[in-house]
């Protein structure tokens, strides 16, 4: 997989050979919704301070013959690749005015493959839902699924819908007729993650509490308690739920207090609801800065993730979703000491 540089960064020289990618990684290919990532990124890096990388891959087409004389054409990647170097020289100018290092590359390979492999060394992934077809066209579909599910660094989904809050504008009718039903909402500066007790959610807490911080932002811990299915092998059963809330409300305060010592300036709330998980993160999504969700949890609130859950709050979330891939960390050690543990650990 070749991979052209179209804006020299320093950090990308060693030897004659490009360097590891490093900072933030955004897919884009010109459309609407890659726009919206595009801004998002450039937003992000320019918090961390770190550098932006810009990529857009394409597949060269092959067309069977149908003559007598079968056998293949194919479309010439030159031009192919023109095209793909104009949407990314559109995409330098359009962050030139951010106070970050930036450069972009054209991959030849499929978009899930070329974006996993880079996530193997970026320190965070950041995509719209859809696009063009030549890049993320499957976003989401297959690609989507591909990238939160197994990327090795967090992944950030930033649906068209986020255009207006990013100074964006579109014409799909689909976010207009959003917009037209329920309207513009003013956005917090919150930061949502989504808890269930299992080390899965606490290292995306860990993940949110450090973007919270950039933001300068209060975050919020959420625990959705949905309805017994069975599925919830972790709830006593005759179960009662005010007992049950009772119990969850003291282990959600133990983790405040596990977070703050290495979070000491940040603001944390806690949001203990009755209902489904997916409908209260996507109705959170509507009005914060930013939802978090672990890879997967405990089957209550993530323990289906990237399954249905994810799903459901990645297709129809309102605002960025970042999802944060499972990972060893230390600070994970000391939580016990603070008291009690969702499920008893």
């Amino acid at each position: 997989m070749g991979r052209e540089q179209v804006h020299p960064d320093p950090e990308w020289e060693t030897g004659g050979e490009p360097a590891p990618l490093r900072g933030i990684v955004v897919g884009f290919d010109g459309s609407d919704h890659s726009q919206c990532a595009l801004v998002w990124a450039a937003r992000e890096a320019e918090r961390r301070r770190r550098p932006l990388h810009i990529v857009t891959a394409y597949s060269v087409p092959i067309f069977a013959a149908s003559g007598l004389d079968g056998g293949y054409a194919t479309v010439d990647d030159s031009v192919i690749r023109e095209g793909a170097e104009a949407i990314l020289k559109h995409a330098l100018d359009k962050v030139a005015g951010y106070s970050i290092d930036v450069d972009a590359s054209v991959e030849n390979g499929d978009a899930s493959g070329v974006l996993l492999e880079i996530s193997e060394s970026a320190e965070l992934l950041v995509f719209g839902t859809r696009g063009r077809g030549g890049f993320v066209g499957r976003l989401l579909g297959s690609v989507s699924s591909a990238l939160p599910a197994h990327a090795k660094c967090p992944t950030v989904t930033v649906p068209l819908i986020c255009a207006d809050r990013l100074g964006e504008t579109t014409q799909d009718k689909h976010v207009l007729a959003e917009r037209a039903k329920s309207g513009r909402q003013p956005v917090e500066n919150v930061v949502v993650v989504g808890v269930d007790g299992s080390d899965q959610a606490r290292i995306a807490v860990l993940e949110a509490a450090a973007q919270a911080e950039r933001l300068s932002a209060r975050l919020r811990l959420v625990c959705a308690v949905p309805q017994y299915t069975g599925s919830l092998a972790w709830v006593p059963a005759p179960m009662d739920r005010d007992a049950l809330f009772a119990d969850i409300k003291i282990q959600l305060d133990a983790g405040v207090a596990w977070l703050r010592s290495h979070f000491p300036a940040l603001e944390v709330e806690t949001q203990l609801v009755d209902g489904s998980p997916v409908d209260i993160l996507v109705d959170a999504s509507r009005h914060v800065e930013l939802v978090v969700v672990g890879t997967r949890g405990r089957g209550g609130f993530a323990g289906m993730l990237l399954g249905s859950t994810s799903d459901g709050v990645l297709h129809h979330a309102k605002g960025p979703v970042m999802v944060v891939p499972d990972r060893d960390d230390l600070r994970l050690a000391d939580r016990a000491s603070f008291g009690p543990m969702l499920g008893g650990y």
